[in-house]
């Protein structure tokens, strides 16, 4: 039985080693326990964790292996051989840990109602803490020379890491109907709560998270194609008003119908047109067409529709055997389409057609008009 004098392990191989069993268990009183800075030794007796030692060279002796000296009852006095199992311990802070989510979260997004397909990337810092329970926890049973890497215990706990910002994450979108595009200026607080969250789990293998960051929550790019639809939607609705834009969705429900087998029918249940308003856009359409119908006589001055051959209006008493004259007419300063010069609202392109006002004075502007040539303020379409 070889006796060895110093015991020893540089830990040069590889900075990504966490655990090493040195190959001898043959010792004596006398030698020599070198431990090097960011490092840790456990002496193991028959499953039971004797003794631990700090950065440092240490000789053996009774007097530091007290609980070894008990269980192998080592006699005071002179170089005594005994066996006990070598354990070197990583005890440096590893901060380069990357994590992140492989499959996304699917949440409907409180603000857009459109569904996201979610995923978080971050980082965390990692730190032995209690020596003795993270070896009696993790340990197993080791092979002398074996030697087992960070990334071998960071598996396990990447999928804890995983499943816990998964159920963050949709707690705070669909519960307090946060938008995806707005819960990066939370990712300071998320990281903290989630640093919280997990802290226990590793904690009972005795390690520490020393800290721990998001680094970004994103999407695929078609559903954020998506949310730019629902955004063009809602720029129409503000630029046009409520009423013009329904007229326009109403429309565009029929021009779909009029390519489908279903008919009208078909096309209020494909467009979600709600009983309700199908009865009223219909009473809509049969005025339009009334408006419409063929040996009708249009009165110019208020667009009524008289019986062919009357000569005065129904409506407002206007004089229909006069010729008609035509409307004056004015080009809208966005899309350039002739408009009537009463018209407040391009037909064409539904922009305003209104001379710009100068919000600070009031004054009328000239299209183009950059800078107000009363008061001077800046001109903010």
């Amino acid at each position: 039985m070889a006796l060895i004098d110093v015991i020893k392990f540089d830990g040069l191989a590889t900075r990504d080693w966490l655990i090493y069993k040195h190959p001898s268990e043959n010792l004596t009183t006398g030698s020599q326990l070198v431990v090097a800075e960011g490092q840790a030794v456990i002496f193991m007796k028959k499953g039971q964790i004797c003794d631990i030692f700090d950065p440092g060279t240490h000789t053996l002796s009774t007097q530091n292996l007290p609980i070894l000296q008990r269980v192998v009852n080592i006699p005071f006095g002179g170089k005594t051989p005994f066996t006990a199992e070598i354990f070197y311990l990583n005890t440096v802070t590893r901060l380069n840990v990357h994590w992140g989510t492989s499959d996304p979260v699917s949440i409907i997004d409180p603000k857009y109602s459109t569904r996201l397909r979610i995923r978080a990337f971050g980082q965390m810092g990692l730190k032995l803490k209690d020596y003795g329970v993270f070896l009696r926890e993790l340990i197993g049973v080791m092979k002398p020379s074996e030697m087992i890497q960070f990334d071998n215990i960071l598996e396990y706990f990447r999928g804890v890491i995983v499943q816990r910002i998964k159920v963050l994450i949709a707690d705070i979108i669909v519960n307090e109907k946060i938008s995806a595009l707005e819960i990066t200026p939370r990712l300071d607080e998320i990281s903290e709560s989630m640093r919280t969250r997990i802290e226990h789990n590793f904690d009972q293998y005795g390690m520490e998270v020393a800290n721990f960051y998001i680094k970004s929550i994103n999407f695929p790019d078609e559903d954020f194609e998506a949310i730019n639809a629902v955004l063009h939607k809602r720029a129409e609705f503000d630029l046009i008003g409520d009423a013009r834009y329904a007229t326009a969705r109403s429309f565009d429900v029929y021009e779909t119908a009029a390519g489908n087998s279903s008919g009208i029918a078909g096309a209020f249940v494909a467009g979600g047109v709600g009983l309700g308003a199908g009865a009223a856009l219909g009473g809509q359409m049969s005025q339009v067409m009334a408006n419409t119908a063929p040996n009708g006589v249009i009165c110019p001055g208020c667009n009524t529709n008289n019986a062919a051959g009357v000569k005065f209006c129904s409506n407002c008493g206007n004089d229909l055997t006069k010729p008609k004259v035509e409307a004056m007419t004015t080009k809208c300063p966005h899309c350039n389409s002739d408009v009537p010069e009463s018209a407040k609202f391009c037909n064409h392109c539904g922009k305003s057609v209104e001379p710009p006002k100068c919000k600070n004075c009031s004054n009328l502007l000239a299209p183009g008009t950059k800078f107000c040539n009363q008061c001077g303020t800046e001109v903010t379409l």
